[in-house]
């Protein structure tokens, strides 16, 4: 009797929308696990700010040793406005990161059927990239604090941190990505004009590594010029790895130029798979549209395609974005954010209509 591969997976909604769409993220992974040969098993974790409210801290003390069973982490958003920002995130989702080893942060972005750019005249193929994201250390090591607090000589420290190692492996995982790109190209981005420590560390590391991948073209730029790049030499660009800060914003940017920040996917990825990894959407909490039905649920999709290509899952992965770029094709599904007048639910009725009637 043949053995149905089967998936556990940690769900945790967290805030805001990320309630809204990984239930939606869910319901059409069901659909498609019932047609590929495989089955999921999803867990919800309630953990958030909610529980922090009720319990003072964002998720349990034993929350790693919870999450690290399971194959992968499905999480949504963290984030309220009665909460502080440094609360939240570093109580949740750095809580799991940083942990985990989750060090590859994968942000691809490509303009989807049906979804038009800010930037007039922008073929789809003009727009093609995928942003690694340093995810470890860097400028969100945490490494730092206060003194003199409230005093007039009151002093706040913020120490980014960049070890070979992290760099290294960092690099590595970049440029092997980029050479399974059909472009396989590479821009390496960096501030080291200023910064002339970590990021010429980077610069150094990213040379020694490229001797590594000699089928791998690259180059280097500063992050202030790679945003003007982005904007008016898009299809220059392939393959992006930066550190944690300024991959951070530079994915925002691009997920903009994609259409919305909406439909934009992250892989928190553990390469080593000593630890589960994690996929969201980017959105974030977007709680100033929380609870109104509205928000959109293609970047938990995308986010999902993700999480099947790390279980590898590769032709589910396919269908699954198949699905999601016949969806986006169609105006009548297209979510406030993209000028339409869908809602999470119907764009997760038209996902799941077409996983159901696809010819596969």
């Amino acid at each position: 009797m043949r053995t149905v591969r089967t998936y556990r997976i940690a769900a945790i909604p967290g805030d805001g929308i990320g309630k809204e769409v990984v239930p939606a993220a869910l319901r059409a992974l069901a659909a498609l696990a019932k047609r590929s040969g495989f089955a999921l098993a999803p867990e919800a974790f309630d953990w958030g700010s909610d529980y922090y409210k009720r319990h003072g801290i964002m998720m349990p003390a034993d929350g790693l040793s919870q999450l690290k069973p399971f194959d992968a982490i499905f999480f949504g958003a963290v984030g309220m406005p009665d909460v502080p920002d440094h609360v939240t995130l570093w109580g949740l989702r750095l809580a799991i990161c940083q942990p985990f080893d989750q060090y590859a942060n994968v942000r691809p972005v490509r303009l989807l059927p049906g979804i038009e750019s800010p930037i007039a005249g922008l073929k789809r193929g003009d727009l093609d990239w995928v942003i690694v994201r340093e995810n470890s250390e860097g400028e969100y090591a945490g490494q730092g604090g206060r003194t003199h607090r409230g005093l007039p000589e009151e002093v706040a420290t913020e120490t980014s941190i960049f070890t070979r190692a992290g760099v290294t492996r960092i690099m590595r995982f970049a440029f092997a990505l980029a050479r399974s790109r059909p472009r396989r190209k590479l821009t390496v981005v960096t501030k080291s004009n200023a910064q002339r420590h970590g990021m010429v560390l980077w610069d150094e590391v990213a040379a020694e590594v490229a001797a590594e991948f000699p089928d791998v073209a690259w180059d280097k730029e500063l992050v202030d010029a790679m945003t003007v790049r982005m904007v008016r030499k898009p299809a220059s660009i392939d393959t992006v790895v930066a550190t944690n800060l300024h991959a951070d914003i530079l994915s925002d940017l691009a997920a903009a130029l994609g259409g919305s920040i909406g439909i934009a996917p992250t892989a928190n990825l553990n390469p080593e798979r000593s630890f589960p990894s994690m996929f969201e959407p980017i959105h974030g909490s977007a709680f100033d549209i929380m609870g109104k039905g509205i928000a959109n649920p293609v970047g938990s999709f995308w986010s999902a395609v993700l999480m099947l290509e790390h279980l590898g899952e590769p032709d589910a992965a396919a269908r699954l974005m198949a699905a999601i770029e016949r969806v986006t094709a169609d105006p009548a599904c297209h979510t406030p954010d993209l000028g339409g007048k869908a809602t999470t639910e119907s764009v997760t009725d038209a996902l799941v209509a077409a996983i159901e009637g696809g010819n596969w």
